[in-house]
């Protein structure tokens, strides 16, 4: 009978602590982020009768609320919290806005004289990825290899290979990795693809908290790979020849094309060059045309001039405009001097342009 009462003490105990660890709840039990990202726990109640809640992290006082005055002042700007408005004041948000890596481990929520809870948080970096080199170019059949660097992460991350969105198996890349002195991650790998046809080939690499994977592609271009067989006396492709013969076809159509035009043209100009220069058309006399004279196209004729044009109508009116170098011909002198002489008679009743006769 004296055994019987300390067991039932203990039983009566446990559901003790049983009906008020119910009373309070930590949500969630454990959160990753990336550092920088925010974080939220929430911490709620039914017992009403609670005064004080404080808000631990690595069993450090960050934040307290008051049940009656809300949450007190922090000196860390970083930690806030936030009142749901569904609860009538017994839940709690505790925000951490920006989480870095020391902020990693034990999130506590101290419900004083009540009760107390625990949850975890997690803290991952992201880094880097990139695949090394550029595109690559390979006849078919030939081997090409990948490598991939992704440097920055904590903890150590996944890296996966994807040939055309096809994911590659595990066995048929290597992975390597190395820790820095800040605890970050490198990991690098080589992927050996077999060239069939031309392909995108990524490189991903992820940790828990990424929605979704980091991403470098590059591109495998697959060309045919022209082999002489023995025997065969061909060095060049037919398809290369007929390529080459066709270009040189082009030039030469592109040359006739030119000369022809070029042709034509100066036949079209001989035509106005012969009548351009051709003194018979102007009713140039024989005379001018022995002495070599030359036109004078400064010449104009005006009505000061109209008595001498008239006295000598008898010559043509072009010869005035060819003024010979020498005059020969003594017929020609004694016209000219007639033609003066008649001009300077008329000189005082009006004045006239003279012309000279060298």
């Amino acid at each position: 009978m004296n055994m019987d009462i300390p067991l039932l003490l203990v039983v009566l105990l446990s559901c003790k602590f049983e009906a008020v660890g119910a009373q309070l709840t930590l949500l969630p039990a454990t959160l990753t982020v990336i550092r920088g990202d925010e974080a939220r726990f929430t911490c709620s109640t039914t017992n009403s009768q609670w005064t004080v809640m404080v808000w631990m992290l690595n069993k450090r006082a960050k934040l307290t609320i008051s049940r009656e005055n809300g949450a007190l002042l922090s000196i860390n700007p970083n930690v806030t919290a936030e009142k749901n408005p569904a609860s009538q004041g017994d839940s709690w948000t505790l925000v951490l806005k920006s989480t870095e890596r020391h902020n990693q481990g034990e999130v506590t929520c101290d419900l004083q004289g009540i009760a107390i809870k625990s949850a975890s948080l997690l803290v991952q970096e992201k880094g880097s990825v990139k695949i090394l080199g550029d595109d690559k170019l390979a006849f078919k059949g030939q081997s090409v290899l990948f490598e991939c660097a992704a440097a920055g992460w904590y903890p150590r991350p996944n890296l996966q290979w994807q040939v055309n969105g096809k994911k590659m198996s595990e066995g048929g890349y290597k992975i390597s990795s190395e820790q820095s002195g800040k605890r970050l991650f490198t990991v690098t790998s080589i992927l050996n693809v077999t060239a069939v046809v031309s392909s995108r080939v990524d490189c991903l690499v992820f940790v828990s908290a990424l929605p979704m994977p980091l991403k470098s592609s590059t591109q495998l271009t697959v060309v045919a790979e022209v082999v002489q067989q023995e025997g065969d006396d061909c060095t060049v492709p037919l398809a290369v020849t007929a390529s080459v013969s066709a270009l040189l076809l082009l030039v030469l159509l592109c040359i006739c094309t030119v000369l022809c035009y070029k042709q034509r043209r100066q036949s079209k100009a001989s035509p106005q060059e012969a009548i351009r220069f051709d003194p018979s058309l102007f009713g140039i006399g024989s005379g001018a045309q022995v002495a070599g004279g030359k036109v004078n196209l400064g010449y104009s004729n005006e009505s000061t001039t109209d008595a001498c044009v008239e006295t000598h109508s008898q010559m043509d009116f072009v010869s005035f405009h060819k003024v010979p170098d020498v005059v020969s011909s003594s017929s020609l002198s004694l016209h000219n001097e007639a033609q003066t002489q008649l001009c300077l008679a008329e000189e005082n009743s009006k004045t006239i342009r003279r012309i000279t006769t060298v």
